[in-house]
C-alpha cells in the first residue's frame, strides 16, 4: 500500500471502497433503453408486407418513396444520432412547396439549424458545399433550387452509407423476420384448409 493512502482516515478508504463498487456495478449493468430506442423498437415492430420489405431491401428510392419506410429508416438514423440528414432532406423538400414570399425566412432556418458550420444538427457537407449554399441565399432572392447541391450529398451519404447499414441493422433484421414468420404461418393455415 502506498504511503499516501495510509495517511488517510478510515472513514475516506470506506467511502473510496464504496464508489469503486458503484462504478464497477455500474459498468457491469446493461444501459437501459433511451426513449429513442423504445420509440424505434415500437416502430419496427410495424406489419410491413414481404413485398414492400423486398422493394425496401432492393431500391432506397423505394424506400423513401414508402411512408412506412422513411419512418423505419428514420428511427434507424435517430439509433445512430444522425437524424439530421433525413430531417434536413425533409426541410428542403418542405422549403420547395413554400410560396416565394416565404422562402426567404424558411431558407435562413434551414441554413442556420443544418448548414452552417457549428450548427445545432450540421449535416456532413464539404467546405465548397456550404460556402456555394451561403452564397446562393446571400446573392439575391432564395429560389427552390437553393439547397440543391447540399440535398444531392446528403442523399448520396444516405444512400450510399445509411441506407447499407440499414439494410444489416437489427430493425431490418427484426423486420424480416416478422414478415417471414406471417407468410410461413399463412401458407401453414392454407394447407390446412386445402387439405380440410
Amino acid at each position: 500500500m502506498c504511503k499516501g493512502l495510509a495517511t488517510l482516515p478510515a472513514t475516506c478508504l470506506k467511502s473510496a471502497k464504496d464508489i469503486k463498487h458503484k462504478i464497477g456495478f455500474l459498468l457491469q449493468k446493461p444501459e437501459p433503453q433511451t426513449v429513442n430506442q423504445k420509440q424505434t423498437n415500437k416502430e419496427t415492430k410495424r406489419e410491413v408486407s414481404a413485398a414492400e420489405l423486398e422493394k425496401w431491401k432492393k431500391s432506397f428510392t423505394d424506400l423513401m418513396n414508402s411512408e412506412d419506410g422513411r419512418q423505419v429508416f428514420t428511427n434507424f438514423l435517430r439509433s445512430e444520432f444522425s437524424e439530421e440528414n433525413i430531417e434536413f432532406l425533409n426541410a428542403c423538400k418542405e422549403f420547395k412547396q413554400l410560396s416565394p414570399a416565404k422562402m426567404a425566412a424558411k431558407a435562413k432556418l434551414i441554413f442556420v439549424k443544418y448548414v452552417e458550420t457549428d450548427s445545432p444538427k450540421q449535416v456532413n457537407l464539404d467546405a465548397a458545399t456550404r460556402e456555394g449554399t451561403r452564397q446562393n441565399l446571400e446573392t439575391g432572392s432564395p429560389s427552390a433550387s437553393s439547397f440543391d447541391e447540399a440535398q444531392r450529398l446528403i442523399h448520396i451519404l444516405l444512400e450510399k452509407d445509411s441506407y447499407r447499414r440499414f439494410l444489416q441493422s437489427r430493425a431490418m433484421q427484426d423486420l424480416s423476420l416478422r414478415s417471414e414468420s406471417r407468410s410461413t404461418g399463412t401458407q401453414q393455415r392454407q394447407q390446412k384448409t386445402a387439405g380440410a
